[in-house]
């Protein structure tokens, strides 16, 4: 089904309207304020309706669960994974809708309620940012990128060496910035996918997405949109939380000069907690298509969890129908194929819940030993936002886990009874 929901406005309107928005009407400032609440609330979707110095209300946490992702996407929670595999392999071409719902305004950041989350960051941040870069024979790319304000016309980025920065190295001079996307695209930037496969269509595959033309740009419809050039200069970037809920390190990276700015009438703010719930909703989820698809060519996966746990990146929880004794290790391998950065993947059986923690552990207790069922890979290339991995070459030692009843053996000897018998429980309780 498609979703109808267009923009961000119309899925707070949805959730004001289900009773899962909370107003806060107080005055708040942006400097730490802001970020308090949001942590203290993480997981319940927010709006600021009174930031100090401001007049743009600022939501948050408004894809921080599973539930939150699938109400965007007009779908229940199981079936988010088979959603985003299916825009991958389907992209589809959005339209174009006219731009008379906004308007061009004086190129100011510091007209815009942009947050500083934590006494250590290096300054205010733009954490919600999609970049919008076109290439002349790639196309169009779609990706987050850290954006560090300097002043109230130039920014530093945390640049990683994928699409975007080729596009940078290939001569990329201009290039737009989105905050307060659909979730859709919320879902879409985060997408590892092909050079030249456009995430704004994977979102179309998901819902309805616009495009507008603003000052030169063809970007997806958004609450507020900026137009930057580069500048050839670096300057330091940082410290930040990152994903890992462990502050990133300072680094020389690129600066950038706004040039334009655009906003939707009675636009919104998109503020993203870093280290926060939705942070790590939009980064994991979309890697557990990726790692299911791998996974499927070697056996038959039946669910994967890019665990909140892990960061909700270096680990994730692959359930399998185990048909063969090598099942287990081949899952591993796939699983690893599927998500280069993950540092530990744990494969079950499929009788046990994946978004149950206590449930992995106990298939660990059971099924597991630890010199027949533990798989090292070690001085493997990692992710640069694990801590304990080497800072230069981002190696690191990935470990897979079978979890798995061992081969030959009675599963039956493995499983916790059913109940006794069926009963219901209202029965025995005193009204």
């Amino acid at each position: 089904m498609r979703v109808i929901y267009l923009n961000l406005r119309e899925f707070v309107s949805l959730l004001d309207d289900r009773g899962l928005l909370v107003h806060i009407r107080k005055e708040v400032d942006v400097k730490y304020e802001v970020s308090s609440v949001m942590k203290e609330l993480d997981g319940k979707p927010l709006i600021f309706e009174n930031v100090k110095g401001f007049d743009m209300p600022v939501v948050a946490n408004v894809c921080s669960t599973r539930e939150l992702v699938a109400l965007g996407l007009e779908t229940t929670e199981d079936k988010i994974i088979p959603a985003l595999m299916s825009a991958i392999e389907n992209p589809k071409e959005p339209q174009t809708m006219g731009s008379s719902d906004y308007e061009e305004v004086e190129p100011d950041l510091s007209k815009i309620p942009i947050l500083t989350y934590y006494p250590f960051d290096g300054g205010p941040y733009i954490a919600s940012s999609i970049i919008i870069a076109k290439d002349p024979e790639y196309g169009i790319n779609a990706s987050y990128q850290r954006t560090m304000i300097i002043d109230k016309e130039n920014v530093v980025m945390r640049i990683l060496p994928r699409d975007f920065n080729t596009f940078l190295e290939r001569g990329l001079n201009e290039f737009a910035v989105c905050v307060g996307n659909t979730i859709p695209m919320m879902l879409a930037a985060a997408i590892s996918t092909k050079t030249g496969n456009s995430e704004i269509n994977i979102a179309n595959g998901m819902g309805d997405v616009k495009l507008v033309e603003l000052g030169g740009h063809t970007v997806p419809e958004s609450e507020l949109v900026m137009i930057f050039e580069t500048t050839g200069r670096r300057t330091k970037e940082g410290p930040f939380l990152d994903l890992t809920e462990t502050p990133d390190i300072i680094r020389e990276e690129r600066v950038f000069h706004l040039k334009k700015m655009f906003r939707r009438k009675d636009s919104l703010y998109h503020a993203l907690l870093p280290g926060g719930l939705e942070h790590k909703v939009l980064m994991g989820m979309p890697r557990e298509p990726t790692i299911w698809k791998e996974v499927s060519k070697v056996c038959d996966c039946r669910d994967v969890l890019v665990t909140p746990g892990g960061c909700s990146w270096l680990h994730a929880a692959v359930k399998i129908k185990k048909k063969g004794p090598e099942d287990g290790k081949k899952a591993i391998d796939a699983a690893f194929e599927g998500h280069k950065s993950m540092k530990h993947v744990f494969i079950v059986d499929d009788d046990i819940d994946i978004t149950n923690p206590s449930e992995i552990e106990w298939a660990m207790a059971t099924r597991f030993q630890g010199d027949k069922d533990i798989y090292i890979f070690p001085k493997s290339k990692g992710s640069s936002l694990d801590p304990s991995a080497d800072p230069n070459t981002r190696e690191t030692c990935k470990v897979g886990f079978d979890l798995t009843i061992p081969w030959g053996k009675n599963p039956e000897d493995f499983k916790k009874p059913k109940k006794p018998m069926e009963i219901d429980i209202k029965d025995y309780l005193e009204v």
